[in-house]
């Protein structure tokens, strides 16, 4: 089982690829990746079938959550519930997050259905 993990080496693959998230750790009870947000990029996700914390490691913008508006900085974590509609947006510099989804990876016989989570997993 992998316990080591290089970040900035999912971060280097993110800007050379088409998406801005990479799930590193994806277990029945816990998963946790990172993301990146250029200014002006837009976030794509949907509501989760599961808790979720942030951790922002840098950068600045706003996290929408439930239609009310948080200012974020590097160091500020966010807890959000599960099914609440949520996003970052209004960047101007390299958004970059930690996540980490709580709870199983599998509700009944339907994968975990995660924006973030590669399909793959589920297999």
């Amino acid at each position: 089982m992998k316990i080591e993990f290089d970040t900035n080496e999912y971060l280097q693959n993110i800007t050379k690829s088409k998406s801005y998230f990479h799930t590193f750790i994806n277990r029945d009870s816990l998963a946790a990746g990172i993301l990146l947000l250029e200014p002006g990029e837009e976030d794509t996700q949907t509501p989760h079938d599961s808790d979720e914390i942030y951790y922002i490691i840098r950068g600045d913008g706003f996290l929408n959550m439930g239609g009310k508006e948080y200012a974020i900085s590097g160091g500020k974590a966010y807890f959000v519930a599960k099914n609440i509609e949520h996003k970052f947006h209004g960047n101007k510099s390299q958004l970059v997050v930690l996540y980490f989804f709580g709870g199983p990876r599998f509700l009944g016989n339907n994968c975990f259905s995660s924006h973030y989570l590669d399909p793959t997993f589920c297999k």
